[in-house]
């Protein structure tokens, strides 16, 4: 068997209320609720630097003693390589070895210890063309479940490939508390936002997801951001210019935890742990509405 032959499940049978305004999408099977963690999602346009968030935010909820697990949901799988300083094997391609039972597998086989101690998972997907990215995140929390894993885990966070546009990419919201979306200053960041937004919404219908706010990153300045933010009622939580230790830190496959130390290193690290701290503490959840596409482009507009 391969994974193109994988029975999914049906698509909109969920034997409860729909999720989401004309959803048609894979449901959250109960029994694998991941538990007691605090759990978050980070969404935001690809490329906008989300796993160099995640990961360094996980490495922030370390320090503070926390134990961390990091599942990255896109079939690339380097959400979590400056953690553990290579490719790890996906969920998806430790499942097709032994033929998709998953009885057969051990926990060592599929979760990966980083830095300080970050435990990491990357969930894969599906060949391009085929089957559910939600299928996808529902096995890998059900292997977790499965091996105990999540029961002595404080953090889970969920690293989740680019824009939503089908419910597969928004499985991961069906877990969380809490959605951070992180969008650097610029329209096409900020329209990517507007959707995930609407995304949440449809969630927060039905499962305990609430937004959490925005993690403005790869920006000298948060203009744009703000103007948006006051207008649907979203708040900045973080904000992370656009250095050059960021980028280095990428190549060198390591965190901004353990790059040589600067003044300006010194202040994104804090940043970071104040970030975890703030979400740690908990935070208020943001009733924020969307935007339709003709509005953003006249409010982010040049005169």
């Amino acid at each position: 068997m391969n994974i193109a032959t994988v029975p999914f499940p049906k698509l909109g049978q969920t034997g409860r209320r729909p999720d989401g305004e004309g959803s048609q999408q894979v449901a959250l099977d109960m029994s694998a609720n991941i538990g007691k963690a605090k759990v978050f999602a980070v969404y935001g346009k690809g490329g906008i630097g989300k796993s160099t968030t995640s990961s360094n935010l996980s490495v922030a909820f370390s320090k503070l003693g926390k134990r961390v697990l990091q599942i990255g949901c896109d079939p690339k799988h380097d959400s979590t390589f400056t953690l553990t300083k290579k490719l790890m094997p996906t969920v998806i391609d430790v499942l097709e070895s032994v033929d998709f039972h998953a009885e057969e597998l051990r926990p060592e086989d599929f979760v990966y210890q980083g830095y300080n101690g970050v435990m990491c998972v990357e969930a894969g997907g599906p060949p391009a063309g085929t089957g559910c990215g939600g299928y996808v995140v529902g096995q890998t929390v059900k292997l977790l479940k499965e091996h105990h894993l999540l029961e002595d885990t404080d953090v889970v966070i969920f690293d989740v490939l680019g824009d939503v546009v089908c419910g597969g990419f928004a499985a991961p919201l069906q877990h969380a508390d809490r959605a951070l979306i992180v969008a650097a200053n610029d329209f096409d960041s900020i329209f990517a936002m507007n959707r995930i937004i609407a995304a949440i919404q449809a969630k927060s219908k039905n499962y305990k997801v609430r937004l959490g706010g925005v993690i403005a990153n790869r920006s000298a300045g948060t203009d744009q951001i703000d103007r948006f933010n006051e207008r649907v009622g979203l708040k900045t939580m973080a904000h992370f210019p656009d250095l050059d230790v960021i980028r280095r830190s990428r190549l060198k496959k390591s965190t901004l935890f353990e790059m040589e130390p600067s003044p300006e290193l010194e202040a994104v690290q804090q940043e970071y742990l104040r970030l975890a701290a703030t979400l740690w503490a908990g935070t208020d959840p943001l009733e924020s509405e969307t935007l339709p596409d003709r509005e953003i482009f006249d409010l982010l507009g040049f005169d």
